[in-house]
């Protein structure tokens, strides 16, 4: 098992940047692919971008290629999400997800966290 905590959500400007990161306890961080999902109000949890064990494989949803980049840290059981040129369609909760493979992240049959508000403004 995993725990997640997610952190650095806040309230930026459209076109502004963040960065989250999601700390996992365990010894056993290497051992999981990781992900980033997002719920807006009223809307269901939608998959945002995912990254291999190794972080050789890294997966994006359309709508953020380009501008968010997912990237891990095993030595800090630490993965990221830099979001660059925030819009405000991007305004959600935050969810990060571990999984025993990026398979098993994209199935939704993983570890989450409890989120992190990211509110971008027009």
């Amino acid at each position: 098992q995993v725990e997640l905590v997610e952190s650095g959500g806040g309230l930026v400007q459209a076109g502004g940047s963040l960065r989250l990161s999601c700390l996992a306890s365990g010894r056993t961080f290497r051992n999981y692919a990781m992900g980033w999902f997002r719920q807006a109000p009223g809307k269901e949890r939608e998959f945002v971008a995912a990254i291999s064990r190794s972080g050789g494989s890294t997966h994006y949803e359309d709508s953020v290629k380009g501008r968010f980049t997912m990237s891990r840290d095993n030595a800090k059981n630490t993965v990221y999400l830099q979001m660059n040129s925030l819009k405000p369609e991007d305004t959600a909760v935050y969810y990060c997800a571990a999984g025993v493979d990026i398979g098993a992240v994209l199935r939704g049959t993983a570890y989450w966290g409890q989120g992190t508000q990211v509110t971008v403004s027009s």
